[in-house]
């Protein structure tokens, strides 16, 4: 799946697409997914540095990832260290054991729901998505996104309601939100992703790491 990058000083954009046998809701995340997320289970990245780099991936442009707009690893981290990171479905449920190993942010989305070309590029102005089944949204100035032909649809702090995994699903795509500054993160992030949908069944057909162009 073709992906154009914006300029920008450290984005690292780590792509997986994949297939799954059936269904999504058909797919019960195995035990041995299950125990990664818990806090004995999981190798989860805590630490200063890593928090800092992750935030300093969405500064350019404006953006400020604090309190409620910081990235989504940031609560999972917790979440796992409480015991309360429930399982979702087999995707999302990949998708946060790889965010809590790597200290990214990683969106999931279905790919039929994407109506390309896509880019990643900064929220403008007067942009935002509703990004859960309520209603709420958030407002998407300065802030690296995902967008489609219809719009913003993912980025590392919440993703779009309308792109998101479902019990449909049958192709999805992962996009890790790497940045330069932690070399060789965003590549490992995709190899283990990669290799976690393979051993649930799935087919993965591309996985790659893109470098946007320095501002």
């Amino acid at each position: 799946m073709q992906v154009h990058l914006d300029p920008h000083p450290l984005l690292e954009l780590g792509l997986v697409s994949a297939r799954l046998p059936r269904p999504l809701g058909e797919l019960p995340s195995p035990d041995w997914l299950l125990a990664l997320l818990s806090p004995a289970g999981g190798a989860a990245i805590d630490d200063d540095a890593t928090r800092a780099e992750a935030r300093n991936l969405l500064r350019p442009g404006g953006y400020k990832p604090t309190g409620r707009g910081k990235p989504a690893s940031e609560y999972l981290v917790r979440a796992a260290a409480e015991g309360t990171l429930g399982s979702i479905n087999l995707a999302v449920d990949a998708n946060n054991a790889v965010s809590l190993e790597s200290g990214l942010a990683i969106s999931v989305v279905d790919a039929e729901l994407l109506a390309p070309p896509l880019r990643v590029a900064r929220g403008a102005e007067d942009e935002s998505y509703v990004f859960n089944a309520s209603g709420q949204e958030i407002r998407l100035a300065g802030l690296l996104c995902l967008h489609d032909a219809e719009g913003p649809c993912a980025n590392a702090v919440r993703d779009s309601q309308r792109t998101k995994t479902h019990a449909g699903t049958r192709e999805l795509l992962a996009v890790v939100w790497g940045t330069r500054a932690l070399e060789g993160r965003a590549q490992a992030a995709v190899e283990r992703f990669a290799a976690l949908l393979e051993r649930a069944g799935a087919e993965v057909t591309a996985r790659e790491v893109l470098s946007a162009p320095r501002d």
